[in-house]
């Protein structure tokens, strides 16, 4: 079960003008489940998006960045779950160009207006025969108040879709920001696997939109881990429709364009700690924050450092206080000049390390009170400087193992 997590309500999930969504079941790898999703963007959209580091990338990955880097005005993307086409050479970039080349067709666009994007099993061919034959019914679908239906869509090994909505007054205007993702394993953002689609009608200048869109990763999906492994499909992806009725925001550091930052940031944080709230087999939600640090990469290097360890990921499963595995785990993290004397550590309002050291009021039954909740901050102080950052993780339980040696079956 998630942690802390329900399902959306639709009603909550505000439809962004010029845009529609269609959802319908292609039979990609199971039959009777919605795996096929087609998002419909109106003239005078802009897109943008980030993608994984991982340099095994899937086919769909490499045509979305050509596609991207072309410079064509994106009117359409589809989204295939069942089938990740990762690994499958130039086979599988046939394939998914074949799905660009069928939705472009029923749409009268041309292929490189289309973004293509496929997640789940890895090295197995597309295929894109179902897709394209399940085409037709997905785009009869399509509606602007389809988010939910979206969400579930293009799920995985998640068990509850993850969507969020907020709306924010610019120029005296109302504009919405709505967005989906999946993600519960093969979470570790370079980007993390894991797809995510955010939408707003705001006026924006088309130039701010990629940068903005790398803002917001590194700010949310770049900020999550479950198990260390990067994706070959990972996709974030920011889509502005221009449709509402307010002066071009020219300038992200205007007040409209603060305002507009921030409620991006809320459904992208939002949708990226629900991800690990559906960890696969995870029972705790785990908030890592380091301050003191030279930098804010460092404090990364030490907040990752703990969230991947495995040692600390069971004991907060087992809801063990064997606290020193965290201090382990901010030695190891490669920072060479690190000073021990200076670290402090605690667990929620628990001092447990104090200038390195146990602190000597420091009581096992208060560790084991605050390991026991299923949200959990651990918090370290290097004593180096002024830099602070904060990852989110969860805990690695018997499910996880279970979950993925099962995965294909």
């Amino acid at each position: 079960m998630p942690v802390n997590l329900s399902a959306p309500d639709p009603a909550s999930l505000h439809p962004v003008a010029g845009l529609r969504i269609g959802v319908a079941e292609a039979g990609v790898r199971k039959a009777n489940r919605k795996d096929l999703t087609v998002f419909l963007l109106d003239e005078g959209s802009s897109v943008a998006g980030v993608f994984t580091k991982n340099r095994f990338c899937a086919a769909p990955v490499q045509i979305c960045r050509e596609h991207l880097a072309a410079g064509a005005a994106i009117r359409a993307m589809v989204v295939n779950t069942g089938n990740a086409n990762a690994g499958t050479g130039a086979d599988g970039l046939a394939r998914a160009n074949a799905t660009c080349a069928a939705l472009a067709k029923a749409l009268s666009l041309k292929p490189e207006q289309i973004l293509p994007f496929s997640t789940g099993v890895i090295m197995e061919p597309l295929p894109v025969e179902r897709i394209e034959a399940g085409l037709p019914a997905a785009i009869a679908d399509a509606r602007p108040d389809n988010w939910a239906h979206a969400a579930q869509g293009i799920m995985t090994t998640d068990t509850i879709p993850k969507a969020a909505s907020v709306q924010v007054q610019i120029g005296g205007k109302q504009v919405t920001v709505t967005g989906i993702s999946k993600g519960a394993g093969m979470i570790r953002p370079n980007m993390a696997t894991m797809l995510s689609f955010v939408a707003t009608d705001a006026h924006i200048a088309p130039a701010l939109l990629s940068g903005l869109v790398r803002e917001l990763a590194d700010q949310s999906f770049n900020r999550i881990t479950i198990d260390g492994d990067t994706s070959t499909n990972d996709s974030f992806v920011l889509i502005a429709t221009n449709k509402a009725d307010h002066a071009e925001i020219t300038d992200l550091d205007s007040a409209d364009g603060k305002a507009l930052k921030a409620a991006l940031l809320d459904v992208a944080q939002t949708l990226s700690q629900a991800i690990v709230r559906d960890g696969e087999g995870a029972t705790k939600f785990i908030t890592i924050r380091v301050d003191g640090g030279k930098s804010g990469e460092e404090c990364r290097q030490v907040a990752y450092a703990i969230a991947h360890s495995p040692l600390v990921k069971t004991a907060f499963f087992a809801s063990d206080p064997n606290l020193g595995r965290i201090l382990a785990a901010v030695g190891y993290a490669g920072i060479e000049d690190l000073d021990q004397t200076r670290i402090d550590l605690r667990l929620d309002d628990v001092l447990v390390a104090r200038q390195g050291g146990r602190n000597p009021d420091y009581r096992e039954e208060d560790g084991q009170r605050v390991m026991k909740q299923s949200e959990i901050t651990v918090h370290v102080s290097l004593g180096r400087g002024d830099a602070s950052d904060t990852v989110w993780t969860c805990d690695l339980s018997h499910d996880y193992v279970t979950i993925n040696a099962d995965y294909r079956s």
